[in-house]
């Protein structure tokens, strides 16, 4: 194995108040929950440029179920990330549009996002080779 001399990290490193006593009082655990619903982000970058209705969201996304996106839209609104709006219309009719937190959000998707664009192939060619057991 060759070594690779990696460039230091140069992100700055933002201090904060103490938490706890226990690792699992962190509240980090929350960026990692909100990150760790694969549709949260995803439903979050559909909603950058404005409201949608739930049915141009489903069709924008693609691949999520009614369900799925339902549920989703409710945790968000529960964690305050979107508002919904409903109209007093025949049919009713109801957009979501992202709060000032879910927009903060958007900052770290478009992190990650740039993390992907660079790393990616090196990930997803890693993963589709033999798996080592005996690691």
């Amino acid at each position: 194995m060759t070594a690779v001399h990696a460039e230091p990290i140069t992100a700055e490193r933002v201090e904060f108040t103490p938490y706890g006593d226990f690792e699992s009082d962190c509240p980090a655990r929350m960026g990692v929950d909100v990150f760790g619903n694969s549709w949260l982000p995803v439903v979050v970058y559909m909603l950058r440029e404005g409201p949608m209705r739930p049915s141009d969201l489903r069709a924008s996304i693609g691949g999520i179920s009614q369900k799925m996106l339902t549920q989703t839209l409710r945790r968000m609104e529960r964690m305050t990330l979107i508002e919904r709006h409903r109209y007093a219309e025949a049919p009713p009719r109801v957009e979501y549009r992202l709060t000032e937190a879910g927009r903060d959000l958007l900052i770290p998707i478009y992190a990650l996002g740039e993390w992907v664009d660079k790393h990616g192939p090196a990930v997803s060619a890693g993963l589709a080779g033999p798996d080592d057991e005996d690691d």
